[in-house]
């Protein structure tokens, strides 16, 4: 994949003026993901596997032109795969505190399974609505509060641009969302692969493209 910062035009749909555009990419392999453990504000390193996904995706991301700046979740398993990024694009590696993962509060660590058992009550109200909580973590409500934040002042700061940002999963569901204007139970029913792109352009206009999700062409 090859590209360079989006031009300003008229796009089909009706935007005008150049995007900034999103390249999205979710952190590599960890041990919590291959046991489908919720992994929230842990802060696991990334397995073998991995690392070497992280290496595919800056194998990938090393074609794309002019990028601005690769912008990273503060904990580990992304920190590792935007600094290969980075290290492969000589684009400048920033870390943003608001892309971090969902606080998943007593759960984190847990399989489905595990947490459903342990209050099987919070569990389904938590699976029934976004502005339910696991017991000393975040709602998905609050998590997108934070992300449009973020979102907002990536846009400000990085106007026209291309940036790489390296989160979660929960996060670049919400980043989709919000381009896709969906609704909330696109959280529930999108599937994001670790170390997958997907890509969205922000136009300053308001307007919104969704180019790409869950792409992982570049994985070993």
């Amino acid at each position: 994949m090859t590209s360079s910062a989006p031009a300003a035009s008229a796009a089909w749909t009706g935007q005008v003026g150049a995007p900034t555009r999103m390249l999205l990419l979710r952190h590599g392999q960890t041990p919590l993901s291959v046991e489908r453990r919720y992994s929230g504000h842990g802060d696991p390193e990334l397995s073998d596997l991995g690392r070497a996904q992280a290496a595919g995706a800056a194998a990938r991301l090393a074609g794309v032109t002019g990028i601005a700046a690769v912008l990273t979740s503060p904990l580990r398993r992304t920190r590792a795969t935007a600094q290969a990024v980075a290290d492969a694009t000589g684009a400048p590696l920033v870390v943003r505190d608001g892309l971090i993962e969902t606080n998943f509060g007593t759960w984190d660590g847990l399989t489905f399974a595990e947490a459903r058992e342990l209050d099987p009550d919070a569990h389904a109200r938590w699976l029934g609505s976004q502005d339910v909580a696991p017991p000393g973590g975040e709602s998905f409500a609050q998590v997108g509060a934070r992300v449009v934040v973020e979102r907002d002042a990536i846009l400000a700061e990085y106007p026209a641009s291309t940036v790489v940002v390296v989160s979660h999963v929960t996060p670049i569901k919400l980043l989709l969302q919000q381009a896709l204007g969906a609704g909330p139970s696109i959280l529930y029913r999108l599937h994001l692969d670790t170390a997958s792109l997907s890509i969205a352009d922000f136009y300053p206009d308001g307007g919104t493209s969704v180019r790409l999700v869950n792409d992982t062409s570049h994985l070993p």
